[in-house]
């Protein structure tokens, strides 16, 4: 029997049916995926229709949050186990997202299904709002991503480079010049990349994915190879576009990093994500109740321990203070680095 909907809702389908004997139109009722007999009252016809399974149907994000992932699956062709397994998380405009993990755990897969260059996922993505299947390719003129191994014409210049890559947008685009000089490259900005030292190729990776002003920026291992001095670069241009309001997808195993930038941070261990909170909130609740005194007695450099619990009517920590020969003070906070253990069972390597 031939059957077209005509209204329905997640838990009730009413359809009109089409008897191919008599071609008697009959209302039937049922919901999505169930299977039901039918018999014809004009001609006593029997036949079995099938309510299709409803396809799900995902209501747009709030508009603060740039990037919504449910329940994401992923396997790579001939692969035996599940690259991604139920990865579900949010990020929120003006916030720094840490996707924390050991290398092959899934952090660089997960971030190519979100820029659409992995397909045949299972689950949902939406970004700036949107489901991920329903953008086309104008969704890069308003992402920037920074991939962990810079790609760039050799034999062309810094500026060069960026000049060819900010012509691909239909957007305005940043002023390559103004971007060799916010990474501190402008002195090279017409030297041949080829030339160019690891650090330098990753600073100018990272200009170029600032080049369209996004509003969603992906960054893969973006201090990676890169001195101190650099580094701390790096990282304050990140914590100024998140004050900017923009939204930051950060995949790191760098702890030091993640702790320092991140608003959350999220653990991934092959393909499975296991806590998600922010790295303070971690620390403190992850640590011991103590506060670890360090300390000069006869020109040597002794420690003592003491409960944060009454810490101000502790009268041997307050004699220690009153000695004047204290020389630090730190709570007991755990590191990143053990609550990924801890919570996962296997080291940052």
């Amino acid at each position: 029997m031939k059957g077209e909907k005509k209204m329905g809702d997640t838990d009730s389908i009413t359809r009109k049916v089409a008897c191919p004997h008599c071609k008697n139109v009959i209302t039937v009722h049922g919901t999505a995926g169930e299977t039901i007999e039918i018999t014809c009252p004009q001609c006593s016809t029997t036949g079995i229709f099938p309510f299709p399974k409803e396809k799900p149907v995902y209501a747009p994000t709030d508009g603060s949050i740039a990037i919504a992932v449910n329940n994401l699956e992923f396997s790579y062709p001939k692969s035996g186990k599940k690259a991604i397994n139920g990865v579900s998380f949010e990020i929120k405009n003006g916030e720094i997202f840490g996707f924390l993990g050991p290398n092959g755990a899934g952090k660089t897969t997960t971030q190519k299904i979100i820029i659409g260059l992995l397909k045949q996922y299972m689950g949902t993505v939406e970004l700036l709002g949107k489901n991920l299947k329903h953008w086309k390719t104008d969704i890069y003129n308003r992402i920037g991503v920074g991939f962990e191994l810079p790609n760039h014409y050799q034999k062309l210049t810094a500026l060069e480079n960026l000049e060819l890559f900010s012509s691909f947008y239909r957007a305005k685009t940043i002023p390559p010049m103004q971007l060799l000089k916010m990474v501190e490259l402008e002195k090279d900005a017409d030297q041949r990349v080829a030339t160019f030292s690891k650090g330098m190729r990753s600073k100018l990776n990272f200009a170029r994915s600032l080049i369209n002003d996004p509003e969603v920026l992906f960054l893969d291992e973006p201090t990676t190879g890169l001195d101190p001095v650099s580094s701390r670069l790096i990282k304050d241009i990140i914590i100024q576009k998140k004050k900017e309001g923009k939204a930051i997808f950060l995949t790191t195993h760098n702890m030091t990093d993640a702790d320092e930038l991140c608003d959350r941070v999220g653990f991934i261990v092959d393909g499975k994500l296991t806590l998600i909170e922010s790295p303070k909130e971690l620390k403190i609740r992850h640590g011991k109740k103590i506060v670890k005194v360090e300390y000069l007695k006869n020109g040597e450099l002794l420690s003592q321990e003491f409960d944060l619990n009454n810490l101000a009517d502790n009268s041997s920590f307050l004699n220690l203070l009153r000695t004047g020969t204290v020389q630090t003070i730190h709570t007991a906070e755990a590191t990143l680095d053990e609550i990924f253990i801890k919570a996962t069972g296997r080291q940052l390597k």
